[in-house]
């Protein structure tokens, strides 16, 4: 089939016209320079909004609406059902399991009494069960406000000389530190948090977990006499002139100290050859 050139040619610009439609653009109202202030400080302090859902509301269901977010558990309290208290059974043991004894070890890393690490495993739990939001965030001490806290109070008084006046002083310092930190959270000051850099976070937890591995070779080596302070050099140098303390340790010092690890591994082990998760069990 031959086609005449001529025929393209004409058809050509007629099928290469294009239509273009001119809209116009109606320019954003002028905002005052307090008016711009207002909406950035409500994007940062308050991005979700919480007062949207008061809007329109009576005033009885507005006082009903702030008790909820105030106190969550007004709002998931109703609809808690026997099948959520069985899975929060299951899962209270196994979080206990693991924060009881975790929080001994805490209240040893601050040198307060253990039974200073019980209440901690189980009353801010049960305080944000009331007042938090989250189902799974896990709340308690950490390791390295504990030794933080320890490392401070012992400059000024002496846990063993005075355990009672050392004892007050670190129930002040908690108390103040979550004074503080609920001004923040009433303030709305999460968002400082997005200022730190990514490496300024990763090289806290890398310091922190140095500090704390360090001040385990305390009782690790069996030193008795041991340096407040908590920086590499101190700690080695303390380590090194109390090595005569480190070397009277039992013969059979290794089978305690190296229990936990073969539970593990034995554990480990044990659920691999017998296929656990096939058994019901999570692994």
């Amino acid at each position: 089939m031959e086609s005449n050139p001529s025929t393209m040619q004409e058809q050509s610009p007629s099928c290469l016209e294009i239509t273009m439609e001119v809209h116009s653009v109606v320019p954003p109202p002028h905002k005052s320079t307090i008016q711009k202030l207002k909406t950035r400080l409500k994007e940062t302090l308050f991005p979700d909004d919480p007062f949207r859902q008061f809007k329109g509301q009576p005033t009885k269901k507005k006082w009903v609406l702030a008790a909820q977010y105030i106190f969550p558990i007004l709002h998931w309290g109703p609809n808690y059902n026997l099948k959520l208290f069985k899975s929060d059974i299951v899962s209270g043991v196994t979080i206990a399991s693991l924060a009881i004894p975790q929080g001994i070890s805490y209240a040893k890393l601050a040198s307060l009494p253990p039974i200073v690490g019980l209440y901690s495993s189980f009353v801010p739990p049960l305080v944000y069960a009331v007042l938090g939001s989250s189902r799974d965030i896990a709340v308690g001490p950490v390791s390295i406000a504990s030794l933080i806290l320890g490392s401070m109070l012992t400059q000024q008084v002496s846990p063993t000389g005075d355990p009672l006046l050392f004892l007050q002083l670190a129930f002040t310092a908690t108390f103040f530190a979550g004074l503080f930190q609920a001004s923040l959270g009433f303030l709305r000051l999460g968002f400082i948090i997005d200022f730190l850099s990514k490496a300024t976070l990763i090289g806290f937890m890398a310091g922190a977990a140095i500090i704390v591995s360090l001040q385990q070779l305390k009782s690790l080596l069996g030193i008795t006499h041991f340096t407040k302070k908590m920086g590499f050099i101190p700690v080695m140098t303390s380590v090194f002139h109390n090595s005569q303390e480190s070397m009277r340790r039992p013969k059979l010092f290794w089978v305690s100290a190296a229990a936990p690890l073969v539970c593990v591994i034995l554990s480990t082990f044990l659920v691999f050859a017998f296929k656990a998760q096939h058994h019901g069990f999570s692994v």
